[in-house]
């Protein structure tokens, strides 16, 4: 009998140990009861003293206890007993054991001066944590204070940080405590930090160090500092130099990747066909507000898949401008050939028609696409260039398109048979070439990659019924300036005018930069009316 009763008292204690478990341990072992009753007063110095022990604490049940206190969950019983309120259940922080929340505890009370204490310590007790994250926003906490006292905890931390991106801004954080500095040779290393971290945010300090004042007299007394700010305001200058230079490259790329995919279908239309369409634009627009209906549509009926809405509106946008495209050639364009005048006038009629269609099913305002999740954000590179991902995968989409084409052109029988026609259509069709239906379908496809083009674009801006308008002309110079009919010319022509539209814009704006690439461009069609790449064959004729 009395083995049993101690065996069931052994039990009954090991449950109740188990249970007490997880809340015995969420503080840890206990903290110092000094630092707890300094807490539970009324002294501020007393409090900020202790708020600063904590934050250099190594113990985690420090770092809990600090934001208890930030979060206003820190209690004070009538007895003076503290207790921190998890959520879960109270805690004694003197012992680390459960324990019961009396009803007479009072709410340990801080002030704004306390509240910035523990900002400042809550910065320092996180950067030791094992998440780079934490540590980076302790980090970036900590380059707003002013207290030197912290100075010798960033050292520290600097000596064991190992993420790249965390020690850059604990650099920033000593070197703002290092200007305040009375020795020249610890601003002066202040001043190197900044000029290290290539960061345009410490121009204006840097500056002011140099400036003189009215009286010649400089705000940095000592000439080596001033040196050393001089040499860092250069660093700075070449490395935005560089971020410019390589954001315009990007963006360059980008919209090079924008008029490929717009003129490729017109390299089809006009290049191999020779129609002047000057409802191309408007074939693009269509395939942008087709995107947004497949947008409304996921919207609609299937939000959990809503992301993946550009996917689906690839072939949908495809399909509908090809069947536009089809109709536009079978209705109007095919009693047109070898017309260009013609062609060119009732193809405008057509883009005019087709906008006020638009504009009576949608309305005159634009319509929002939004990029779905996986094309939101971006990489940044360099310290400060941000690749969006819409961009990015734009850009691959484009070549992806071109090498789909290339394929069709050069290793199908449409794309046979459009060649063959495009060297000789007499010759052609008198060997069972079917010309008019080619021409059907090869129309198709070039008003099919303006509605892909189309959902490209739906994913740089709003989609409105002037859409079209802005990249038909851009269209025709890129197939002018790379030759009829040669793909290799249009992807050339492309990137080199998006690039240098970029290069030049910064300097004579948007419109002066559009006007002087046309410009370049006449004087390069009166010495070469062919294009970058000449057209072989009896094409030529």
């Amino acid at each position: 009998m009395r083995i049993a009763l101690i065996a069931r008292y052994l039990v009954r204690f090991l449950i109740a140990w188990l249970l007490a478990a997880p809340v015995a341990t969420a503080l840890g072992a206990g903290l110092d009861p000094a630092v707890l009753a300094a807490l539970a007063g009324d002294d501020t110095d007393a409090k900020l003293q202790a708020i600063g022990e904590l934050g250099r604490s190594p113990d985690p049940a420090a770092s809990r206890l600090l934001e208890g206190l930030a979060s206003e969950r820190l209690y004070v019983t009538g007895e003076g007993r503290v207790l921190l309120d998890t959520g879960k259940g109270a805690i004694d922080p003197g012992t680390g054991m459960g324990a019961t929340l009396p009803p007479d505890a009072g709410t340990v009370t801080i002030n704004n001066r306390l509240r910035r204490a523990i900002d400042g310590a809550l910065a320092e007790s996180r950067l030791r944590a094992p998440d780079p994250a934490v540590r980076m926003a302790a980090a970036q906490r900590l380059q707003q204070t002013s207290q030197e006292s912290v100075l010798p905890l960033i050292v520290q931390a600097l000596a064991s940080e190992t993420d790249a991106q965390v020690r850059s801004a604990l650099e920033i954080a000593q070197a703002n405590l290092e200007l305040k500095s009375a020795d020249p040779a610890v601003r002066r290393h202040a001043v190197q930090i900044l000029g290290r971290s290539e960061n345009s945010t410490f121009i204006p300090v840097l500056t002011a160090m140099t400036s003189q004042d009215s009286q010649g007299g400089y705000a940095e007394p000592d000439a080596g500092v001033r040196e050393a700010a001089q040499a860092a305001l250069r660093a700075i200058d070449r490395h935005q130099t560089a971020i410019e230079w390589a954001g315009n490259l990007f963006y360059g790329v980008s919209l090079g990747s924008v008029l490929l995919l717009a003129a490729l279908g017109l390299a089809i239309t006009f290049g191999l066909m020779g129609v002047i369409n000057m409802a191309h634009g408007e074939l693009l627009m269509i395939g942008a507000y087709a995107t947004y209906i497949v947008q409304s549509a996921f919207r609609a009926w299937a939000p959990a898949w809503l992301d993946w809405y550009v996917i689906a509106a690839l072939p949908v946008a495809f399909v509908v401008t090809a069947l536009v495209g089809m109709a536009l050639e079978r209705t109007v364009i095919r009693w047109l050939y070898g017309r260009p005048l013609e062609t060119l006038l009732a193809t405008w009629g057509i883009s005019l028609i087709l906008m006020q269609l638009v504009r009576s099913l949608f309305g005159a305002q634009n319509v929002e696409v939004s990029n779905p999740g996986w094309m939101t954000g971006g990489i940044t590179v360099m310290g400060g260039l941000v690749l969006t991902y819409n961009r990015i995968v734009i850009i691959g989409f484009a070549f992806l398109v071109l090498f789909f084409v290339w394929a069709l052109l050069n290793h199908t029988r449409l794309g046979l048979f459009v060649r063959a026609i495009t060297q000789n259509r007499r010759m052609a069709d008198c060997v069972g070439v079917p010309t008019g239906r080619i021409d059907m379908l090869a129309f198709g496809l070039g008003s099919g990659i303006a509605g892909l083009a189309g959902v490209a674009l739906s994913q740089l801006g709003n989609v409105g019924p002037d859409l079209g308008r802005g990249y038909i002309v851009d269209s025709f110079m890129v197939v002018v300036l790379g030759g009829v009919g040669q793909l290799a010319g249009t992807v050339i022509a492309a990137l080199g005018l998006g690039g240098l539209n970029k290069f030049l814009e910064p300097y004579a704006g948007a419109v002066l930069a559009k006007i002087a690439i046309l410009v370049l461009i006449v004087l390069f069609v009166q010495k070469r009316p062919q294009g970058l790449f000449a057209p072989r064959g009896r094409s030529v004729e």
